[in-house]
């Protein structure tokens, strides 16, 4: 059995560097089967993926890893899922950023932890839609008192930019890590995150790894879609293709990626996915399916190593593209623009 490595947060909190993530269960990719979902958890626990991410607006996901976290633990017993860590998120609406007080953040954080079955939860990760409405260190500060009131363990956030981010650290905020995307085709956390991080002790936990998909041999030799994409992932993976260079670039990526795939007797997913891996202050890369035919796969990217020829393959291809602008999700952040126009900001309904 391959053996899953670990990377430590903060003293004493260690996930494995795969999370297995939620957001393509919450209905919003296709049909997801219950019963499916939970064994899925199952087999990724069992295989050492110890590490699961969900939020507060992946409709019905935080419930369905409670009723996971229920049945197994009464099925092995009540030390069974010892080494299980569960990241959730913070999301308020876009509508209530400018008039959310402290008991409608409690109200959110006792939801999660009614829904996930838990006394206290691992990792909360803090997301702000709107920088103009200025009350995220507020909306911070409560998430901090929940912490020492015990509800939350660890503080973490999810696609705060390098300015906000150090706006919470210098204001007191202790955060472990930060949920980013970050791949082969958006490299922006390199730019300034990742230094800021380094310097402050802080790791990142990675999305968008595999681009919804796209970075796969499904998608080589391919033309381009033009109309028709199946979900909103792959939608939104499609904008970052467009700006990573287009998909004539897209296409020289994937070809590179096949040859070194195959000298390696990997998929190109999980070259992909090494490559997020081996990136400075890269704790884990979170990986996500609805249906469970992946495992086997996921768990290749700890037997292998990229030598110095992969790399200068995939630098030369990095080297015709002028890179995402901006910092992390300042793109996403643009409510009117390409990608803001896609995304959904009023998930969080009781």
């Amino acid at each position: 059995m391959v053996q899953i490595h670990t990377a430590e947060l903060a003293p004493g909190y260690s996930i494995s560097r795969l999370i297995k993530g939620g957001w393509q269960l919450a209905g919003d990719h296709g049909e997801v089967s219950r019963e499916g979902a939970l064994a899925d958890m199952a087999a990724y626990y069992e295989a050492g993926i110890t590490a699961f991410d969900c939020a507060d607006i992946y409709t019905g996901v935080e419930e369905m890893i409670g009723a996971f976290r229920q049945h197994y633990l009464q099925q092995r017993g009540a030390n069974s899922l010892e080494r299980l860590k569960i990241h959730t998120k913070f999301v308020p609406d876009l509508s209530v950023l400018a008039t959310i007080d402290r008991a409608q953040v409690e109200q959110i954080i006792d939801r999660s932890l009614a829904r996930l079955h838990m006394e206290r939860l691992d990792l909360v990760q803090f997301h702000w839609w709107d920088y103009s409405v200025p009350r995220y260190l507020e909306v911070a500060g409560w998430l901090r008192e929940l912490q020492q009131a015990g509800k939350i363990d660890k503080l973490a956030t999810t696609n705060f930019d390098t300015r906000r981010t150090a706006e919470l650290v210098e204001s007191g905020i202790a955060l472990v890590s930060t949920q980013v995307q970050y791949s082969l085709l958006d490299q922006r956390p390199a730019r300034q995150l990742v230094p800021f991080a380094r310097e402050h002790g802080m790791r990142l936990l990675c999305y968008g790894t595999v681009a919804g998909g796209f970075l796969s041999k499904r998608w080589l030799g391919v033309a381009q879609p033009r109309e028709g994409i199946a979900n909103r992932s792959l939608v939104k993976y499609k904008l970052i293709i467009d700006d990573f260079g287009g998909w004539d670039l897209f296409q020289a990526l994937l070809e590179t990626l096949e040859r070194i795939a195959l000298k390696h007797g990997v998929s190109i997913s999980t070259i992909a996915t090494r490559w997020v891996l081996d990136q400075e202050a890269v704790a884990a890369a979170i990986v996500g399916v609805r249906r469970g035919d992946h495992l086997a796969d996921h768990a290749k990217v700890f037997e292998v190593s990229l030598d110095e020829d992969d790399k200068r393959a995939i630098a030369s291809i990095h080297a015709q593209s002028a890179g995402l602008k901006g910092d992390v999700y300042d793109l996403e952040r643009d409510i009117h623009g390409r990608h803001g126009r896609i995304m959904k900001y009023e998930l969080n309904k009781s």
